[in-house]
């Protein structure tokens, strides 16, 4: 189980995600984007699951990233336009 971070262009689209997740049994939580990220909206969904459950985000989704072991870096899974 990975923890993941996803980041939206606005603060509805991030509630819709973390809503859709916890539907589907995923722990989500809306967070503040650390400052290691931008985001347009400054919600982020902090995540715990096998995979980065793309198909779960908001169409107005900025990017996905992994939480790294030491908690302050992140590998990239997606990034959108």
């Amino acid at each position: 189980m990975s923890e993941y971070i996803a980041t939206f262009h606005t603060h509805l689209a991030a509630m819709r995600s973390q809503r859709t997740l916890k539907g589907g049994g995923i722990s989500a939580r809306l967070s503040p984007v650390p400052r290691a990220l931008s985001a347009s909206c400054g919600t982020c969904v902090r995540y715990e699951a096998e995979d980065p459950c793309v198909s779960s985000m908001d169409r107005d989704l900025e990017r996905i990233v992994k939480c790294m072991p030491d908690g302050e870096t992140y590998e990239p899974v997606l990034e959108k336009d």
